[in-house]
This record gives structure tokens, sequence and C-alpha cells, in this order.
């Protein structure tokens, strides 16, 4: 017997030869005039009617009165370049074949470098909390994950034990719906900012205000709280992110570059500390020492109406009506779209540390996302509530509580 190669390498042989035969057996030997027709081009008019193929079989008229159908020479892609060694990855250019044989059982697949999903299990409504008398608008989780507060267009700011979902406290004092909550990781303190201007800050051991923060020319819409130094992020209708001192009053800075309305914002520990999205369809990067934009993003093409950070990637997704799209941090690189597209404005999304990415639409739909494939893995619609109109069902505001295991 021969050697194992050689059995393998004649078997290859075989093999392609086969394939060969079986596709281009039809077109594989020409009559000798239609070659020579095909090869020099020659002059001759002709009623031939030619194939598809490369630019010089379309050129001038040529002499002759046959009518034979000639096939142009096939185009054929190039192989990729970056072949796996080992592979045979050559690709057989037949003479004389047409678009419809293809070279595609010769040729070697290189496995796709799409990270697969990781499968998630399915999440499930388990309760609904009435209480508000207007569309919520806000959600913020206590540090310690045994409450949550809620600030709604009906000016309050409801506090909810999580367990049972029993209403603790209603804080009243804003004149406008609240838009933004922060609950502070060092303090006893709550953060709300609404249309009314105002943004105010609530001592949770006296339940009342106990500084006010004056600035802002407009509306306030979101809210975030630095994560390592006592500094406050607001974001309004004024274009304008402002930055506070939480504890003077004073206000430290404002970061202005956006041509609209600043609907999201983030802070970080390291730089970019802050970033901020507008409805001017950009993300801006900012420095906080120097109060300056750092980076641009204008990949976007609709208001960036949420963002989320990933708890333990340096990344963060941004959700426009257009797409929702992930970026590195902190150079701002884009990565990817998710690969699905929900088709409305997206208000909120939230991201837990199992990679489960969550967002939230006008028309009252919530997709759950598998953060580094991009899959949708499922889709749920909220049903309104009694005596409400459908159009009412739009999701305002999204937010995992601090185990990431349950979504409010």
């Amino acid at each position: 017997l021969p050697p194992l190669r050689s059995r393998r390498r004649e078997s290859k042989r075989i093999r392609v030869s086969c394939k060969v035969n079986a596709e281009y057996g039809a077109v594989k030997n020409l009559p000798t005039d239609q070659g020579r027709a095909q090869g020099k081009g020659a002059a001759a008019p002709s009623n031939a009617l030619a194939l598809l193929g490369t630019q010089d079989t379309k050129d001038a008229p040529r002499e002759g009165t046959s009518n034979a159908i000639i096939p142009a020479p096939l185009m054929l892609p190039k192989a990729p370049e970056s072949a796996v060694p080992g592979k045979n990855t050559t690709v057989l250019s037949i003479p004389g074949s047409s678009d419809r044989f293809s070279t595609s059982a010769l040729m070697e697949r290189l496995p796709s470098r799409w990270p697969k999903p990781v499968w998630h299990a399915p999440w499930k409504n388990y309760r609904v909390i009435s209480g508000h008398l207007g569309w919520v608008r806000s959600i913020a989780f206590d540090p310690g994950n045994e409450w949550f507060c809620t600030g709604s267009a009906d000016r309050t700011i409801k506090i909810w034990d999580l367990a049972s979902g029993t209403l603790k406290l209603t804080l009243t004092g804003h004149i406008e719906q609240v838009r933004g909550l922060a609950v502070s990781q060092r303090h006893t303190y709550l953060f709300s900012a609404g249309d009314d201007k105002q943004v105010k800050c609530w001592d949770l051991e006296q339940n009342k205000v106990i500084r006010s923060y004056h600035g802002h020319l407009s509306g306030v819409y979101c809210l975030a709280l630095h994560p390592t130094i006592d500094v406050l992020l607001t974001g309004g209708r004024d274009s304008v992110c402002r930055v506070w001192d939480i504890r003077t009053k004073a206000h430290v800075s404002a970061l202005t570059g956006h041509d609209n309305t600043v609907c999201s914002v983030f802070a970080r520990p390291t730089d970019p500390q802050v970033v901020t999205g507008s409805h001017d369809t950009t993300i801006k990067f900012w420095d906080l020492v120097a109060g300056k934009t750092m980076c641009t993003l204008t990949h976007h093409k609709k208001s960036v109406r949420a963002m989320a950070l990933h708890p333990k990637e340096k990344s963060f997704a941004s959700a426009s009506a257009d797409n929702i799209k992930k970026w590195s941090l902190p150079k701002g690189e884009f990565l990817h779209n998710m690969l699905s597209q929900q088709k409305t404005i997206l208000n909120a999304m939230a991201v837990n540390e199992d990679g489960v990415l969550a967002t939230a639409g006008d028309n009252g739909s919530m997709w759950f996302w598998d953060w580094k494939s991009g899959h949708n893995f499922q889709q749920e619609q909220t049903i309104v509530q009694p005596g409400s109109l459908e159009s009412e069902a739009c999701i305002y505001a999204l937010s995992y509580d601090n185990s990431g295991s349950r979504l409010v």
C-alpha cells in the first residue's frame, strides 16, 4: 500500500476533478473557432450575444455572421489573502464559465470571528406597582439594595420597598415633572432634577430638601453623580451640562458645546470622566478639569436619548431611534451596532454584570440583548394601565438593582 500522505493527496485530487467535471463539464472544451474569437477578440461584426463578463468582451462589434451565444470569461472574486496555514484556499478560474457556475464548492470556509451569543435566562414580569398619578420618568436604586425611588410627571418622588413593592415615602417639592434621580453612595443624599429648572438635594435622614442648585435656564433632563468626587452633573434643554459641588452648591463649570438638549449623561472615575448624549445626535467626551470637549462621536443620525455604561468592561452603549451602538472607552472607538433594530424612539437602557442589555421604547416594547454579540434574545410588550390610552404604553425609565437580577 502507498503511504498515508500520498493516498490522501490522490483522494483529494480525485475529489476535486469530480467537482470540476460536475460543475464545468458543459463548458470545459469549447469549439476552437469560439475559443479563438474569445481569446483574440477579432474585429468581425457579429450578431453574437455575449454573456456578462470583462469589459473587453463588451467592446467594438466583430465581423462574421455567427449567431452563436458566446459565454464571456467570468470575473471570479479573489480568495482571501490571509490564508490559514496548511489550508488550500485556491480558486480555480475556468475560462468560459458563466455566472451560474460557482467555485464555492472548492473554497475552504474560514470560521467567523463574530462572537457567538451567550445564552441568558428569559426575563419574566412578576409584579406591577401602581401609585403615581402621572408618567414615571426616572428610577434610582439605594446603594444598599433595600429600596428604590421613582420620579413622576405628578411632581412627586416616591420611595418603594424593593422586596415587597410597598410604598414607604412620598416626597413633594418640585412644581414640574421629575426627570432625573440619583442616590449618593457616600452620603444619605438623594438628588432630583425636573422640568421646573430646579436641581434639589434631599437629606434622607430628615426627608426634606437641604440644598437647591440654581443655574439652568430651562428644564433639566438628566442627572448623574461622579463615582469618586463630590460632584453632581446635570444636563438640560439649555444644551449645557453643568457641574456642581454637592456640599457648597457652587456651580463649578458649564460644559458647553452641544447644539441641542442634553438628554443623557454618565460619569466615570477616569478620563473621559463625563460623557453626554444630546438631541443634536452627537456624544461628547469631556475633560472635567479643563471643562473642554475631548472627543465628539457623530455616528448616530437621531437623538441620543439614553446611554448605558457597562459595570465591568471599558465600554458603553448608546441608544437612538436609528440604532443601538457599542463603543470602547477611553478612546470612544466604534465597536459594532446591535444586530436588530427596535424601530422606535428609545428612551432608556441599562446593562447588568451578566451582559444583559435592556432597552425600552416609545411603543411600549422592551428588548433584551446579549452585550457581547449584539443578539436580541427576548422581546416584551407592556400592557397599558387600565383606563389609559394605547399610546401611553411608552416606557420612560428602567434600571437594574445592584445585584443585576431585578429590572424595574
